[in-house]
């Protein structure tokens, strides 16, 4: 947008764009108030994607999504890390889409760094442990051994 607040044909094709990545088309002239908490988190990544940043920091952008749009939202940021060779850091609580999404992963524990690496060298039992402070078991995923998380015991309860 220029400096005087007008948007010019770019700008609009971007937004238009960025609409058409999250499958937000149909949404364009509802007010944000009308969404749901699902839709609202599309809307945030569409809004970021429409300002063409080359560092994209997102918050729980899967947080109120069902698993489908969880799946898309975060294949999108994926396709479009490589096509536009974006930087992208997220803040996420699912370690389980984390650990089939992210190539790197910081584990903070009260705002201390506990680790960094590839998820399976992140998604540990111990580390997890440390920093949920609440059991947990860790497989490798049977096709892509990726760490999978369960609450302690669960896999012993069925």
């Amino acid at each position: 947008m220029s400096w005087l607040g007008r948007e010019s044909e770019a700008d609009q094709a971007a937004v238009q764009r960025a609409l058409q990545q999250t499958q937000l088309e149909d949404f364009a002239q509802r007010s944000i108030a009308q969404l749901s908490g699902g839709e609202h988190q599309r809307v945030l990544l569409a809004r970021a994607l429409a300002q063409s940043t080359p560092v994209l920091l997102l918050d729980e952008p899967t947080n109120h999504l069902d698993m489908q749009h969880q799946t898309s939202l975060l294949m999108l940021v994926r396709q479009l890390t490589a096509e536009k060779q974006l930087a992208v850091m997220m803040a996420m609580h699912d370690l389980n889409l984390v650990s089939f999404f992210a190539d790197k992963v910081a584990l903070l524990v009260a705002g201390r760094l506990v680790a960094v690496g590839t998820p399976e060298e992140v998604i540990r039992k111990d580390l997890i442990q440390q920093a949920y402070q609440t059991p947990v078991d860790v497989i490798p995923h049977p096709l892509t051994g990726a760490p999978l998380i369960f609450p302690g015991d669960a896999l012993n309860q069925r």
